[in-house]
């Protein structure tokens, strides 16, 4: 998430029904007829700053979300379907979610054991069915909640989770609030393509990720809106925003779908922005290789509604109107960050070093403003040289402005390091292909620019990616 106008300064950061449907893809095993007895999936993935974050044992693939929201009462209920193929042989599974009553739970049709311990939802289904819940196979579950989705606190002091707005609610997720509105496995490395069915009453829109799917539906006073997420996404990119939107919706070159939602108060000093994503999505693609996804935009509410913006997949979040900066900023995280997701919240400076890298740039081209001043501007900023971006001191740092500033200095001494534009750019539209859709870590990173640049770069790394003191500027 991103607070950051105007200085380059960092941003920080009723009853549901969910359905939990992995397809068989291979033959049922069971201890009875010699197969290996299941055992639970872990209850976090040991992430270095949020350990208890996400879930082991299954991948999921797809999330369905069916919800009824009450804006008035801030409550939430509907049904959530999410297909999955697990990864070991359970004999129970957990799930993210904070919050929220849940009322009962089902595994492939037949009732299950629930237990609830903090943001931990454990599901241990019935002994048949886990005879079927084997390595490679699937299975459905059916979790009933209802309640009022909480605003979630984060070691740094920003809010996130469920918010309330001015005139409805915006779900915002980074890095652990999507568990505030549904359950899931909430980690970067698992990630999903998403149906969300959002009905709210009628004369208020429900925007979320993706593509409408279809126009929406009005009937009994209440309105319904359909989007679709077919490229996979992390859970801390799911959005969904409630209130009175001016909407537009346009296609730019390539059948891009550009759907663009504007607070009416925020509407006149955003206009010519928002009116540039075409243009600024245009340009990262020149430079960052082809927009990987169907669809673009922007989600716009009123100054206050939120403390920072924050990259949600195809149409990313601004409390109140962005500078074309910002904007330039969040659209390169749709490649950095959103396609290519961090393998774990340790890599947050590969979606924050290369999406303030991408302002220089912009900076460079479009204003005159050298990325090289750009670079002195932060080597002489006291607070870039607290830690190093690629290992921030504690969760509360992710977000911090060594993730950002140094990391932009990184990327530029790599600029520098391949001497050549052409190469440079070459090596940025590379790395986003190689991942495309997928998670990678530091590690990948530095190992993938070494192997293009067919230079050992171990001195760059270890003063400008891990080291603890300034180095030179021209070392």
């Amino acid at each position: 998430m991103d607070q950051r106008p105007p200085a380059r300064t960092p941003r920080r950061a009723g009853t549901a029904v969910l359905l939990l449907s992995l397809a068989l893809l291979a033959p049922a095993c069971t201890a009875g007829t010699g197969g290996v007895e299941g055992r639970p999936g872990a209850s976090g993935l040991r992430d270095p700053y949020f350990p208890k974050l996400g879930n082991g044992g299954y991948d999921v693939t797809h999330y369905g979300l069916t919800l009824d929201v009450d804006p008035d009462g801030q409550t939430l209920r509907g049904t959530a379907e999410i297909t999955a193929r697990a990864t070991q042989d359970l004999s129970s599974f957990n799930l993210d979610l904070v919050g929220m009553t849940v009322e009962s739970a089902t595994v492939e049709g037949r009732p299950a054991a629930v237990n609830r311990a903090g943001g931990e939802l454990t599901l241990r289904p019935d002994a048949e069915v886990e005879s079927r819940l084997h390595r490679g196979r699937t299975f459905r579950t059916v979790v009933r909640y209802s309640g009022s989705p909480r605003t979630i606190t984060d070691s740094d002091d920003s809010e996130e989770g469920w918010l309330r707005t001015a005139d409805g609610s915006v779900a915002l997720g980074e890095p652990t609030g999507s568990m505030a509105w549904f359950p899931g496995n909430n980690h970067p490395s698992d990630k999903a393509s998403y149906d969300v069915s959002v009905t709210v009453p009628e004369g208020l829109t429900a925007v979320s990720n993706g593509v409408l799917a279809g126009p929406p539906r009005t009937a009994g006073g209440r309105t319904t809106f359909r989007w679709h997420t077919a490229e996979p996404m992390a859970s801390y990119l799911a959005t969904l925003a409630v209130g009175r939107f001016g909407t537009r919706t346009t296609t730019m070159a390539g059948g891009i779908k550009v759907f663009t939602a504007v607070d009416p108060e925020s509407a006149k000093a955003s206009a010519r922005t928002v009116a540039r994503v075409p243009e600024v999505v245009a340009w990262e693609a020149e430079h960052f290789g082809p927009y990987p996804f169907s669809a673009t935009g922007a989600i716009v509410e009123r100054k206050g509604d939120a403390g920072y913006a924050l990259e949600t997949q195809n149409r990313p979040f601004f409390p109140g109107p962005p500078s074309i900066g910002l904007l330039v900023h969040e659209m390169a995280h749709q490649w950095f960050g959103d396609s290519v997701t961090p393998e774990s919240w340790r890599d947050m400076w590969l979606n924050e070093g290369l999406a303030t890298y991408a302002e220089w740039l912009w900076e460079e081209e479009k204003e005159d403003t050298p990325a090289q001043d750009s670079f002195d501007e932060a080597y002489e900023d006291d607070a870039n040289w607290a830690f190093p971006p690629a290992d921030p001191p504690s969760a509360a740092d992710i977000s911090e402005q060594p993730v950002y500033g140094r990391g932009a200095m990184v990327i530029h001494k790599i600029r520098e390091a391949v001497d050549d534009d052409e190469e440079f750019f070459a090596l940025l539209a590379g790395w986003t292909k190689a991942h495309r859709h997928g998670n990678a870590s530091t590690k990948d990173f530095t190992a993938y620019v070494e192997k293009a640049t067919g230079q050992d770069l171990t001195e760059l790394w270890d003063d400008w990616l891990y080291g603890r003191s300034r180095p030179a500027a021209d070392g």
